[in-house]
C-alpha cells in the first residue's frame, strides 16, 4: 500500500528547517548505502549521527506521532531515525531496492525494513526533476508532493529518484519496522479503522462498536509485538 499523508509539518516548520538544512554541510550520500546502492546514487545528505540530524529527526517523529494517519497506516512498532538528503545539479538514484534490516544508530540491534517514508521539504516548483518512482505490481508510480507531505510505501518495491536539473529537492526519509509485517494485512487494517473512524463521527452505536472489536482482535492476531 502506498499512501500520501498529508501535512505532516506545518509550513512554519517546513520554514524553519530549510533555513539550518540550506546552511548544513551536506556530505556524500554513499557512505550510507551499500556497494549495489553506491553504483547508482548520486546525492548529499546530513551526516547521519550530526546534532543537526538528530534534532531534526526528532521534530519530524514528534509531529509524525500528531498525525492523525501515520499510527493507522504504519502500525509502527521501531522507527529509524529520520535522515536528510538533497539531489541538485543531476544528481539522482538508479533503481533499487531498501535493505530488509538496518542496525539501529549506536545500537547492536537491527531493525526490519517494512516501509520506507519520503518527507518533501521543497515546494514541487521549487525544482525540475526529482520525481520519486516507485515501481510494484501494478506499475511505475510517480510521486512529487508539496512541502510537509510524506509518501509511505512498502520496502520492497523498486524505487528511484529521477535526476534534479534545476533547483533542489531536500527531504528527509526513514524506515519503519511495522508491529504488522504483511502489507496485504497492514492495508486491510488500516482501510478497516478509517471505517470505523468515520462512523464513530457519526455516533457510536453497537454495530461501530462490533467493527472495532473485529479490527482489534486482527490486530492482535497479526501483530509482532
Amino acid at each position: 500500500m502506498m499512501l500520501h499523508l498529508e501535512q505532516v509539518l506545518p509550513p512554519e516548520q517546513v520554514a524553519a528547517m530549510r533555513a539550518q538544512l540550506d546552511a548544513a554541510d551536506w556530505t556524500d550520500g554513499r557512505a550510507t548505502v551499500g556497494p549495489q546502492g553506491a553504483r547508482v546514487k548520486r546525492n548529499e545528505q546530513l551526516p547521519e549521527h550530526s546534532p543537526l540530524a538528530r534534532q531534526l529527526g526528532e521534530g519530524v517523529l514528534a509531529a509524525l506521532s500528531r498525525h492523525p494517519r501515520y499510527f493507522s497506516a504504519a502500525l509502527p512498532r521501531r522507527t529509524v531515525p529520520p535522515l536528510f538528503n538533497c539531489y541538485r545539479g543531476g544528481g539522482e538514484y538508479g533503481f533499487h531496492v531498501d535493505g530488509a534490516v538496518r542496525q539501529m544508530p549506536g545500537a547492536a540491534d537491527y531493525l526490519r525494513t517494512d516501509l520506507s517514508a519520503t518527507l518533501f521539504l521543497c515546494e514541487p516548483e521549487e525544482y525540475e526533476g526529482g520525481e520519486l518512482i516507485v515501481s510494484d505490481t501494478y506499475g511505475e508510480h510517480e510521486v512529487k508532493l508539496p512541502a510537509g507531505d510524506m509518501i509511505l510505501y512498502p520496502s520492497s518495491s523498486l524505487h528511484r529518484v529521477t535526476p534534479v536539473t534545476r533547483g533542489a529537492r531536500i527531504c528527509s526519509f526513514f524506515w519503519i519496522q511495522s508491529l504488522v509485517r504483511d502489507d496485504a494485512r497492514r492495508a486491510t487494517l488500516y482501510e478497516l479503522d478509517q471505517v470505523i473512524m468515520r462512523l464513530r463521527a457519526r455516533g457510536e452505536d453497537a454495530e461501530t462498536l462490533a467493527l472495532a472489536n473485529h479490527y482489534h482482535n486482527l490486530l492482535r492476531m497479526w501483530a509482532d509485538a
